[in-house]
């Protein structure tokens, strides 16, 4: 038995209770957790706002070391660390045979099973997106789990596994950002403070952070930010006013609402790149006139899981943390134990803080 945070069903409280894990099946492994980051993608799976089979185990950022392999599991042993990948692709896809691992079409088929049990009345209970990383331990497929490089720190380890691979995708891949652009980040929680460290590594020059919260300036800045905006009614305005009314090259948007979606396209400059992140809900409408779309010829695109590769980019990741120029221990504003994830989600709801990281 372990203890991990269960959603009974959507809209419901979580329960932190004990839950009946088996041991791994074939092309499964066990992971006992030393970390898992509290993301908004929880809370849009605890709202209804993404879709998640009922009831199930939350969290899918996460690291921890291998206790136990099953049968037909190769290149993966116990003692091994590892970072949980919740979105593996199947390599056999449309979208795999392109290239493009982050849309895979099977990629979340592993959530609608039955992965453990609940303890007081033997309910079945399914992995959220995958890997489950609200608990003590889970089992997963072989394939969501990628081997953690030398020299990064286990605990910190669990941000690659969606906030880093998500802000740094975004940046890298998505807006491919060049040396000497300016950029926008809206929304200064875990992916927006990755993000803002991966355009500052990418060489921007002029780089904006624009947040609710007047206490992320801070943190903003110690991730590269040059500039602190706190987001309004005129934020697009305003950012057109700090880059000469020019608007900025790039602005990346991961809160997720059409405001801020809009604010993000409209601060952007002419021929510019406007990226969105940020999972809104289908009740976000945003609407747009054909004159503007010919006059600003801006690029509007949305981004998957930063539009990465986890297995090509997590090595690229850990080089830059080797060296310096990506700290992981910054985007983390709170560790808590299990029972600390309802508060965490209050927090992200209000915009306070950044990442909250479960600690095992």
């Amino acid at each position: 038995m372990v203890r991990a945070a269960v959603l009974p069903a959507v809209g419901a409280p979580l329960e932190i209770t004990e839950i009946d894990l088996p041991q791994p099946g074939p092309g499964q492994v066990r992971v006992r957790l030393a970390a898992a980051g509290v993301c908004h993608s929880d809370l849009s799976l605890s709202n209804g706002t993404l879709r998640v089979p009922v009831p199930a185990v939350l969290g899918h950022e996460g690291a921890g070391t291998v206790v136990a392999v099953g049968p037909d599991v190769t290149g993966i042993a116990p003692g091994d660390q590892v970072v949980l990948n919740w979105a593996p692709s199947c390599g056999r896809c449309h979208a795999c045979s392109l290239g493009e691992v982050w849309l895979c079409a099977h990629a979340l088929d592993g959530a609608a099973d039955v992965y453990a049990h609940r303890t007081s009345d033997g309910t079945d209970l399914h992995p959220g997106l995958n890997v489950a990383a609200f608990a003590e331990e889970t089992v997963v497929a072989a394939r969501c789990v990628l081997p953690l490089p030398d020299g990064i720190p286990l605990t910190d380890a669990a941000l690659l596994g969606c906030a880093v691979l998500t802000g740094y995708g975004a940046v890298v891949h998505a807006a491919r950002v060049r040396a000497g652009e300016s950029v926008a980040v809206l929304g200064v929680g875990g992916v927006g403070l990755a993000a803002l460290q991966a355009a500052r590594i990418a060489g921007a020059g002029q780089l904006v952070a624009v947040d609710v919260s007047p206490e992320k300036e801070e943190l903003a800045r110690a991730a590269g930010a040059t500039d602190y905006l706190l987001a309004s009614d005129t934020t697009a305005r305003d950012l057109r006013a700090r880059t000469g009314k020019q608007g900025v090259d790039v602005a990346i948007e991961c809160v997720g609402r059409a405001a801020t979606i809009r604010a993000a396209w409209d601060s952007t400059r002419r021929g510019g790149r406007t990226t969105v992140v940020g999972i809104g809900g289908k009740d976000q409408q945003i609407t747009f006139n054909a004159l503007e779309l010919f006059h600003w010829a801006r690029t509007l695109a949305g981004c998957v899981y930063g539009n990465a590769d986890p297995a090509r980019d997590l090595p690229v990741l850990a080089d830059h943390v080797r060296a310096g120029r990506l700290d992981l221990g910054t985007l983390v504003t709170e560790r808590i134990a299990l029972d600390g994830i309802p508060a965490a989600f209050e927090a992200m709801l209000a915009g306070k803080g950044a990442r909250a990281l479960v600690t095992f």
